[in-house]
């Protein structure tokens, strides 16, 4: 592990959220032992990270090492291929965390730099650079969204009282890391229960926020025009799955308020089809703040990538007070779905659990 690697993911962290459908890249050259060059994406259809860390070392560049957390580009698309800003700016080695799976690189770039006669390493920190580029990694491979299923819930499990009480279980701290983490992602996704019960807003209320796009699935579309989510649909979008079921004055109504509808010819929202239709039009990642109906139906299709449990230490207690997943569940704990890579953060008293669902 190299100090500069690790800088150069750093950097390349700063835009999450902000690059898709492109990766996170970040860049550092170095000479003499000192970083003369930072860089990273900061947005797609701007200049990649190399281009800023060369830009920055400007002729010192000349002989230097460049650190990049992902092979340099080697095609032409919103933008030249990066690649051959390294063979002109004449840098004498390229160090790389790891390959890029995009089948229009896949390689390409290390190939174009060895040829050039620069020396290429491979491998430093992939790990890490993997897990930074979750989303793209599963996007590039599928053409389907990374889906994160979060919840908030009590010690024993329960994400409302029997009343139907839900705010706010955590605390303040764990409600401004939520708002952080919905700027994170291209979509934030609800079931019309949720939006009948809760009347969410689901934006980023956070310095520089950039609102998510607003997913509903709602097979009857009960949910009302006077829905707080609907407020501002111009501007952030919102799009509702819905089916035959579906009354054709309702459609006509959100539309006319900038609603997408995306309409199924069945009973229920095909979960599958419909996050194929959204990778389609390159929502790379969602989260999932739906209810027990919702998320029972997405852990049961093993839609669900990663997963946020918010734990508040409260105990709420009662038969009929809701957990967070609901339908029929499992008959024997061989069938329970484990998680693995689990990791635990304090916000404040609350405890946030975070795993990845190891599907069968």
């Amino acid at each position: 592990m190299s100090v500069y690697m690790a800088e150069a993911l750093r950097l390349a962290a700063l835009a999450i959220g902000r690059t898709s459908p492109n990766p996170l890249v970040g860049a550092v050259v170095v000479r003499d032992d000192k970083i003369i060059g930072r860089g990273y994406h900061q947005k797609a259809g701007t200049p990649h990270a190399e281009i800023h860390a060369l830009a920055e070392a400007g002729k010192a560049a000349r002989g230097a090492t460049v650190y990049v957390t992902l092979e340099p580009c080697s095609h032409h698309g919103r933008t030249p291929p990066c690649s051959d800003a390294l063979i002109k700016a004449e840098v004498n080695k390229v160090v790389i965390a790891m390959r890029d799976p995009n089948p229009l690189v896949a390689g390409e770039g290390i190939a174009q730099l060895q040829r050039a006669g620069i020396v290429v390493e491979v491998g430093d920190q992939a790990p890490e650079a993997a897990r930074l580029n979750e989303v793209f990694l599963k996007y590039i491979a599928t053409k389907l969204p990374f889906v994160t299923f979060k919840t908030a819930m009590s010690l024993d499990g329960k994400i409302a009282t029997a009343g139907g009480e839900s705010r706010w279980i955590t605390g303040s701290e764990t409600r401004q890391w939520v708002h952080r983490l919905r700027d994170c992602y291209d979509a934030i996704l609800v079931g019309s229960g949720t939006v009948l019960a809760d009347n969410p807003e689901l934006t980023a209320r956070i310095p520089n926020g950039r609102n998510p796009i607003r997913l509903v699935v709602d097979s009857r579309l009960r949910i009302p025009l006077s829905a707080k989510l609907l407020s501002g649909a111009q501007t952030t979008p919102v799009i509702i799955a819905t089916t035959h079921l579906a009354p054709q004055a309702k459609i006509a109504a959100l539309q006319a308020l900038g609603v997408q509808i995306m309409r199924y010819e069945s009973a229920q929202v095909p979960l599958p089809q419909f996050f194929r239709d959204l990778g389609q039009i390159e929502i790379t990642s969602i989260l999932c703040e739906g209810g027990s109906t919702l998320a029972a139906a997405l852990f049961t299709q093993a839609l669900i990538d990663k997963v946020h449990f918010c734990i508040a230490p409260k105990i709420i207690g009662g038969d009929a007070a809701p957990g967070p997943i609901g339908g029929n569940g499992i008959a024997v704990l061989k069938d329970a779905l484990q998680l693995h890579e689990l990791d635990v953060q304090h916000h404040g008293s609350d405890l946030i659990l975070t795993g990845y669902p190891v599907h069968a």
